[in-house]
């Protein structure tokens, strides 16, 4: 399959700059960008579109989120985070069942994909029912088997999510290397080491990808955090984690460790695989050291951290230490929507406002935050940046709206002014997953009757 873009405005990526090149041609075949400019190119397209009055951007990259949480979307309003997660988020939690997860995972990708999400790092319970869902929905998830352990004194063989988490990945790879016991205490894999062909074809393509996950440190142990940094230290894999989103949490880890989280997680040799770091509201000098040195993410959560009270992430400090930062919604129960293009309007925002400094975080550093950043934090070198080459994750913005016009700055608008309604098509991998009101790999109504039946089940 082929398709050929033609008279649009593309958004490239040069030196570190964005420009938009007005008028111009974007070629797509199979999965990848074939061509990017000026003229009609030879090979031959199976399809032309004109895009005038269309700006092409990179997908965008949700590099935190909890996609079933739009199951509990805004409970818990006007609660700080332990009594948000103790009173509103896990009581509802502990009664999900892999159905319920997976009509929240569909909602939210009719959501994400409406809005021009071509990426999410999702950390979630029931991370097999979830792939299920992202494998149909057609966008790229990195997802993990949630890391928690609550007893100091248990070792981890007998505590199961630690096979669990090392099981997950094994699973989704296709090693051989899997405990069958372990499988089976995942309650949505049925028993079974097959993965089904729509999972198997999204692992075998990369669209999917299945990384470690520490909850946090103050819901894991120091034996359980060091399993699982003793089986990454041969497995590999990105490591996704909750980081001093609070003052609290940051305080007492050390009170408890002596150590900040960061310092506490290098300590324990999590860091030296690739970690993406959620939220890291109260990291310290050192911490952001750290993080620069071993090539760690901060994934920037701004308004769930307005939201819950917690603060402002220390960006721009982040950004001269060398630290890559990416964006991400969090869940839709401390945001309440997954609307990235309002992630990266918030973040330029508040840095400014914060800092009294209205030169602070360029168009260029957020757009790069909501996409190449990201990429790069998920293991996704391919993506984030619209080149020949490259992935065709591509979404389409109608420049026609009143408040896109006029586009003497198009790049300023991406950042400032476009809204999550704006996209009219979004493509990964090649493939047209929704264009102008219309999915192509979710039936929407039917994933709306699925979430409202989910729903009166839980709160009914």
């Amino acid at each position: 399959m082929s398709i050929l873009f033609t008279n649009a405005s593309v958004l490239i990526r040069e030196d570190d700059c964005y420009n938009v090149l007005q008028g111009a041609c974007l070629g797509v075949k199979g999965d990848t960008i074939s061509y990017i400019g000026f003229d009609i190119p030879d090979g031959g397209y199976d399809t032309i579109k004109d895009m005038s009055g269309k700006l092409l951007m990179p997908g965008l990259v949700n590099a935190h989120g909890h996609s079933a949480m739009t199951l509990v979307r805004g409970a818990g309003s006007g609660l700080p985070l332990d009594r948000w997660l103790n009173e509103a988020i896990f009581p509802i939690e502990a009664k999900m069942t892999p159905s319920d997860i997976r009509a929240g995972v569909k909602w939210a990708c009719v959501e994400m994909i409406a809005g021009g999400t071509t990426q999410v790092a999702d950390m979630y319970d029931y991370p097999f029912a979830a792939a299920e869902v992202f494998a149909d929905a057609g966008i790229k998830a990195n997802l993990c088997r949630v890391g928690l352990c609550f007893d100091p004194e248990l070792e981890p063989g007998d505590w199961p999510r630690t096979a669990e988490c090392i099981n997950f990945i094994n699973v989704m790879q296709g090693s051989a290397d899997i405990n069958p016991e372990a499988i089976r205490e995942l309650p949505d894999t049925a028993g079974t080491m097959e993965l089904p062909q729509n999972i198997s074809e999204a692992v075998s393509s990369g669209r999917i990808k299945a990384d470690f996950c520490l909850h946090s440190e103050y819901l894991t142990t120091r034996k359980f955090v060091k399993a699982i940094s003793e089986a990454n230290s041969v497995m590999h894999r990105p490591v996704h984690i909750h980081v001093s989103e609070t003052e609290k949490e940051h305080r007492e880890c050390i009170e408890r460790c002596g150590k900040t989280p960061i310092e506490y997680f290098e300590e324990m040799g999590i860091l030296d695989e690739p970690v993406y770091a959620a939220h890291c509201v109260w990291v310290c000098d050192n911490d952001l050291r750290i993080m620069a040195e071993k090539g760690a993410t901060i994934v920037h959560n701004p308004t769930s951290n307005l939201k819950l009270g917690s603060g402002v992430a220390r960006i721009e400090d982040a950004l001269k230490a060398g630290v890559n930062v990416a964006l991400g919604t969090d869940g839709a129960a401390s945001n309440n929507n997954l609307n990235m293009f309002e992630e990266m309007h918030i973040a330029a925002l508040i840095a400014k406002g914060v800092s009294r400094d209205p030169v602070v975080l360029t168009d260029a550093q957020i757009l790069d935050m909501a996409t190449v950043n990201g990429a790069r934090a998920l293991g996704r070198p391919d993506t984030g940046i619209l080149a020949e080459g490259y992935k065709a994750d591509i979404i389409a913005i109608d420049m026609n709206s009143p408040h896109m016009k006029p586009a003497s700055d198009p790049v300023a608008l991406l950042v400032y002014s476009a809204q999550a309604s704006d996209v009219c098509m979004t493509m990964a991998d090649g493939r047209v997953l929704y264009e102008d009101g219309r999915f192509f790999t979710i039936d929407r109504d039917r994933a709306e009757r699925d979430l409202m039946e989910a729903v009166e089940r839980l709160f009914g």
